[in-house]
């Protein structure tokens, strides 16, 4: 039986049903879910009963695993899961809730403001894949911005304005608006900040697409009272209630998204009281935007003009 797919909205967000990821995927259904993917950006697996090898054998069908780069190695182990996945847990590594003042604890607030995976990373990320292996009873849900949807919506003069940007992103960034700081020299110089442009293409549709972060520090040639007055703007823009499907978690849900064109958010839930287990499998997107953008034939072709 060939998948199917009910969406949320005509062409962001979808579920996916009549599929098990634990088993090898039929070329037919390979094809399907991945031009499901382009078109929604987001798509909801349920019930699906995964090992952390079934779990990465899916990521891997959308290219090559992110290295899994633990900002928080000397306090809190590896090995609580498979070294592959990102641990997206309020867990210690003795599976007992972080205690208040645990930096990983505090690191990880930051991933309730709005966000895309790694795009502070010199190559980000393509997709991300959220496995929920314990989930809070109330609150916790995960919500999604459509960044294509947000371009698509902005006045031309706006468009014409910030469609050659370049915005420089770092993870400390985002962890310092909640005033969080307490980072070594060494953790800081293994996630240096990295540059990515504001606007890309989404090469599977030919969409563009918004592209920006909470760790978004600046936007680069502009005034600093500029740079920040229009990143302030296009994440206002870009998180509209008309742009955005939350997502309320069901146990072994498994939720992927494409982290070129969509934002999200972890949303409250009472961490000091209910365990929340996610596993997250990240995969690398193709090379750094700004290189892409000027290695483009369109690029070559003005730098030969000129």
């Amino acid at each position: 039986m060939a998948i199917t797919i009910y969406p949320v909205y005509a062409d962001f967000a979808a579920e996916i049903g009549d599929v098990d990821l634990a088993k090898p995927l039929s070329a037919e259904d390979r094809e399907a879910i991945k031009q499901a993917f382009w078109k929604y950006a987001v798509l909801v697996f349920p019930a699906q009963e995964l090992t952390s090898n079934q779990h990465v054998a899916f990521a891997q069908v959308f290219g090559p695993m992110e290295p899994n780069i633990n900002s928080y190695a000397e306090e809190v182990k590896q090995d609580r899961i498979d070294g592959r996945i990102s641990d997206v847990s309020n867990l210690d590594h003795n599976d007992e809730i972080l205690a208040a003042g645990s930096r990983k604890r505090l690191s990880g607030l930051a991933n309730r403001l709005w966000h895309t995976d790694s795009i502070f990373r010199h190559v980000p990320a393509r997709a991300s894949l959220l496995y929920g292996r314990a989930i809070a009873p109330i609150g916790g849900n995960t919500q999604f911005a459509d960044l294509r949807a947000a371009w698509e919506a902005l006045p031309q003069a706006t468009k014409d304005r910030i469609a050659g940007l370049t915005v420089e992103h770092s993870i400390f960034h985002s962890r310092a608006k909640l005033g969080f700081t307490d980072y070594t020299d060494r953790e800081r110089a293994a996630l240096p900040p990295a540059l990515q442009v504001l606007v890309r293409t989404i090469p599977e549709t030919g969409r563009r697409s918004l592209y920006t972060a909470s760790h978004a520090m600046r936007v680069m040639g502009l005034p600093e009272a500029e740079s920040t007055q229009l990143l302030e703007e296009l994440m206002a823009h870009a998180t509209q209630r008309q742009f955005v499907y939350s997502h309320r978690w069901r146990l072994n849900d498994l939720v992927m998204w494409d982290n070129r064109c969509t934002l999200h958010r972890g949303t409250d839930y009472d961490e000091r009281r209910w365990k929340r287990d996610m596993h997250r499998a990240t995969v690398s997107d193709v090379g750094n935007t700004c290189e892409r953008a000027a290695a483009s034939p369109a690029a070559v072709a003005a730098r030969v003009a000129s």
